[in-house]
């Protein structure tokens, strides 16, 4: 039987910041989030990770120093296996060493979840992916914002639904994860 760890990524109080982020992409993402992390501890389905981003920006609501920081409720609530905290994209590159933990633990398949789609969780498939893990992402239960930036030819806005959008077709097309819904997650026996 293959070990599956959930690993919730930096859902945490300080995306809730508008003023900061602006409006959330996937709204539902916190209720999809705490129906995986009911599965994975109610039913044993297999090891929690839960992953903090602790920015390095003191104007971020996701620095150590801000009240941001702190993971939401739902998430608060759970004494994960195991917790790490990075402050860069992917959760490989967190302490402690997520992978070398995994791998300890004989863990094979990894269920991602969390915020931002386009950053961290779309970081952490990638690197999962490249390591030889078999990477699922159920899509409804990340969630993301929209992005600005001026490009060579000038500004250029696509909003966070977009973005989601163009992370599922990155890791499905590009082999990196198999991009599916919290309600087939939940299906698996």
């Amino acid at each position: 039987m293959t070990t599956t760890a959930l690993i919730v990524i930096d859902v945490q109080l300080g995306f809730e910041d508008v003023s900061f982020w602006g409006e959330a992409a996937n709204p539902a993402a916190d209720a999809n989030i705490s129906r995986l992390l009911e599965a994975w501890t109610t039913e044993g389905r297999g090891p929690v990770v839960i992953v903090r981003h602790d920015s390095l920006n003191p104007a971020s609501p996701l620095h150590s120093g801000q009240a941001g920081n702190a993971l939401k409720p739902a998430v608060a609530a759970i004494v994960p296996e195991l917790l790490v905290t990075k402050h860069v994209n992917s959760a490989f590159l967190g302490d402690p060493d997520l992978h070398h933990w995994l791998s300890s633990a004989g863990v094979c398949r990894l269920v991602l979840c969390g915020i931002q789609t386009n950053m961290c969780v779309e970081t952490t498939a990638r690197m999962g992916g490249n390591l030889g893990y078999d990477v699922v992402v159920p899509l409804d239960a990340t969630s993301t914002f929209a992005l600005t930036a001026q490009l060579p030819d000038g500004p250029y806005s696509l909003p966070g639904t977009e973005l989601m959008k163009a992370t599922a077709l990155n890791l499905q097309a590009g082999g990196f994860a198999q991009v599916t819904s919290t309600a087939a997650v939940l299906a698996e026996a």
